[in-house]
């Protein structure tokens, strides 16, 4: 089947996160076309299974329904079946979008490749990641957004053949306001690792353990709600069913109790470490590893140790 992947970058990169949705691509599909803009770097794109990527030429950033119409228009001229997105804010309101505009079925927060001896049918997360549902696709064309880690990432000895592509993109109706990234920082919602902090921190003044153990392993820092509502840490490390839903490969939750809501959050993580001096604390039950001790003394043991193995 024609497969045609939509590809966000930031400077320049295709995200990691699309990087996997090519990948999700070229598991299900015999071609594999990716449209991106003409500032991505397209060799990733081949490495990881596109045979040919579309580039277009924006000089801003797209907002939900110009993405619609950009991979409306792709597909049509590549006869695409299934359209990919990787899970974002963007994606997430553009492919139902893309949907009304193909009269495809759309399928959002897919966990898992389809199961084609069943014909079409996908897992997708429901209930905030606490359940899952199985959705049969019976359109002709289908539209997924793929959460993170739904697929691993294989190197494929493929170079994409690269084409210019000129969509035709209406005017923007909306006012966007420019945000600037610090420098260093890793996103929440492209971390691999991610560190978490709760009130058994005690305090704002006491985050050091947690920004230097992020430091340490590259990752991205988060924290329960609690600890955002009393302004210990910005709001956008708000990790929970009210916050950010997170989908790393290690999730290390450092003097969290885990309320059901903050689990909601971090339950795609693929490893839960736990630190946590009470015993009974429930993220316990959800954790791959615990360690029962003070956060004070086992966080930063735990940092010099990984700092000399690694």
């Amino acid at each position: 089947m024609n497969v045609l992947v939509y590809i966000e970058s930031e400077n320049g990169l295709p995200k990691k996160s699309s990087l996997e949705a090519v990948a999700y691509g070229a598991a299900i599909g015999s071609q594999v076309t990716a449209v991106a803009t003409n500032d991505t770097a397209a060799a990733d794109l081949g490495k990881y299974g596109a045979d040919k990527i579309l580039q277009f030429n924006t000089t801003a950033k797209l907002e939900a329904n110009q993405i619609a119409e950009v991979v409306t228009q792709a597909a049509e001229a590549q006869n695409a079946e299934v359209i990919i997105f990787a899970k974002s804010i963007l994606n997430d309101l553009a492919a139902p979008m893309l949907g009304i505009k193909l009269g495809a079925s759309v399928a959002s927060n897919v966990t898992a490749l389809p199961e084609l001896s069943k014909g079409f049918v996908v897992k997708r997360g429901v209930f905030s990641g606490k359940a899952y549902a199985e959705l049969a696709l019976n359109n002709t064309k289908k539209v997924l957004t793929i959460k993170k880690n739904a697929v691993a990432l294989i190197e494929k000895n493929k170079t994409a053949t690269v084409e210019s592509f000129n969509p035709t993109i209406s005017p923007s109706t909306v006012q966007i306001k420019e945000t600037t990234q610090k420098t260093g920082d890793i996103l929440l919602t492209d971390a691999d690792i991610v560190v978490s902090g709760g009130r058994g921190l005690k305090g704002p003044e006491n985050w050091g353990i947690v920004e230097e153990l992020a430091k340490t392993l590259h990752a991205a820092t988060g924290c329960s709600k609690p600890v955002s509502d009393m302004d210990w840490r910005p709001h956008h490390e708000h990790v929970g069913q009210t916050g950010i839903k997170v989908s790393p490969n290690l999730y290390i939750a450092i003097g969290i109790s885990g309320a059901i809501q903050h689990l909601a959050g971090v339950s795609s993580s693929k490893t839960i470490v736990v630190i946590n001096k009470d015993a009974e604390a429930p993220f316990f039950k959800a954790a791959d590893y615990g360690i029962v001790g003070d956060a004070f003394e086992v966080v930063p043991k735990l940092t010099e140790a990984l700092k000399k193995a690694i």
